[in-house]
């Protein structure tokens, strides 16, 4: 088990050291000189969004809960589908128009003229906030995989998963993130089927428990399905549109995103559902490692220290990106506006410091070993979607938006979701998403009108980058209708 184990580990090194010796510049550490191939950009973009939490907290929700939680994936499937199709290509073109913008902060201050540095304050803050407590979430899986399979202590096993991370991402930098990534996803993906068809082979007598699917009710369904609104506002998920090679390659990418998607997905669900059906309700301390106990109980002890890098693959390849883009948001949008002197060498060196401290904060978060990864990476996601989602949306497509609007929409949805989520009871159970997410949008939309708007660069923007206007195909499809 330990064989396959550090086999891995041998491969992400290697990778990180390649990847090393191709960031140069600080261009090349935050976004990779905006070179990703399509099959790059699609596999390391599903890696670094699902994470531990399609590996184990999805299973264990299926586990514990039924099938029902797959409403969760429908969600998904659709928000990625739509942030692939709607904000890929005129994200990667307008940020490319825009001085080259890196970050979403970035991207906003640029988009709007903004006269003062709140906007990019306002969303680094969020982004650090946030990311802190999303990148936990990877930290506190990583340590339930090693405290489940090698014994360890959870605390040992949590520092152990942050030097591990820290080791190739602080070095690397964004090229040594999303080429990792596609390894995961790939490795992911194999653990995922393999696990869930071992599974099910050995089932017998128990299969109807196994396909147990309780009815969800309208609130539960609802706020399952607004996961899909997270995708308009995920930096880590963004953050590979605007380093895809060209607008071009994007309808592959998508096409490559969403296969990998559903088919992950599809067997992780399977997989809680095989887990029920092999231990019982009570059969496991903790619903979270029922992909782990499958491994290790049915495969050969060879392929389980491979499926159990699987697993930390899929913590690795989020808290990576979340890494990397909370220390560049910090770096480039805080840091440099108030020194803009600094040499491209000591952005560099200032970034990859940046990483190992926003890495030890999340792991001081991560100390609570009762801590559950899905209910983590739901209110992080919750936060991230709400809070820049809307942003993106007006930025890409409304005219009007302002400085004000945006600065607004952020706060309104972040702070949306933070309430929502310390109430319960009644209409406070239906997920926080949806109701920040529409605060966030109500806020931009009443705030925009008190500010003059960059009208005028927007125009310029569009004309420039053919966003918004019709495609070739289309327009023959139209003229032969007419």
């Amino acid at each position: 088990m330990l064989a396959g184990f550090l086999l891995y580990l041998a491969a992400i090194a290697a990778i990180g050291v390649v990847a090393a010796r191709r960031t140069a510049s600080a261009s090349d550490y935050v976004i990779g000189s905006r070179s990703l191939s399509a099959p790059t950009a699609a596999l390391s973009a599903g890696a670094s969004d699902m994470s531990g939490w399609l590996l184990l907290g999805l299973p264990g929700a299926v586990f514990a809960s039924g099938l029902g939680e797959g409403w969760i994936l429908v969600g998904l499937a659709i928000g990625a589908w739509a942030s692939w199709r709607l904000v890929a290509a005129p994200l990667r073109r307008f940020t490319a128009r825009l001085d080259g913008a890196v970050t979403l902060p970035q991207f906003f201050g640029r988009r709007v003229g903004a006269r003062t540095p709140l906007v990019a304050v306002v969303a680094t803050l969020l982004v650090l906030f946030f990311y802190a407590i999303y990148t936990a979430a990877g930290f506190v899986a990583g340590a339930k995989l090693f405290a489940a399979t090698l014994g360890m202590e959870y605390h040992t096993a949590l520092w152990l998963g942050v030097a591990l991370v820290l080791a190739y991402t602080a070095i690397g930098g964004f090229l040594a993130v999303s080429w990792t990534d596609c390894l995961q996803a790939l490795l992911m993906l194999a653990a995922l089927a393999t696990v869930a068809l071992s599974a099910f082979a050995a089932a017998d007598a128990e299969t109807s428990a196994m396909l147990r699917a309780p009815a969800l009710g309208w609130m539960a369904t609802a706020g399952a399905l607004a996961w899909g609104l997270g995708y308009f506002g995920q930096p880590h998920f963004l953050a590979r549109f605007m380093a895809i090679r060209d607008a071009g390659a994007v309808p592959p990418a998508r096409r490559i995103a969403l296969a990998w998607m559903i088919i992950a997905g599809a067997a992780a669900l399977a997989v809680g559902a095989a887990g029920y059906g092999s231990y019982g309700a009570d059969g496991l301390a903790d619903p979270e490692i029922v992909f782990l106990a499958l491994a290790q109980d049915l495969l050969p002890a060879w392929l389980a220290g491979v499926v159990v890098a699987g697993v930390l693959a899929a913590v690795m390849s989020t808290v990576d990106s979340q890494l990397l883009v909370a220390s560049t948001a910090l770096v480039e949008d805080v840091l440099r506006p108030l020194r803009p002197g600094l040499a491209d060498r000591q952005r560099l060196l200032t970034s990859r410091g940046t990483v190992a401290v926003i890495a030890v904060a999340a792991g001081l978060l991560g100390m609570d070993p009762g801590s559950g990864v899905l209910d983590l990476v739901a209110y992080a996601w919750a936060g991230l979607g709400a809070s820049f989602g809307p942003a993106v949306l007006a930025c890409l497509f409304w005219r009007r938006t302002t400085e004000l609007g945006l600065v607004a929409g952020m706060a309104a949805g972040a702070a949306t979701a933070v309430l929502w989520h310390e109430l319960d009871g009644g209409l406070f159970d239906l997920y926080e998403m949806v109701p920040a997410f529409l605060a966030g949008c109500m806020a931009i939309a009443v705030a925009s009108r008190k500010q003059a708007p960059a009208g005028a660069l927007f125009d310029r923007l569009r004309d420039a980058t053919g966003a918004g206007r019709p495609s070739k195909a289309r327009h023959r499809r139209r003229s032969a209708a007419d």
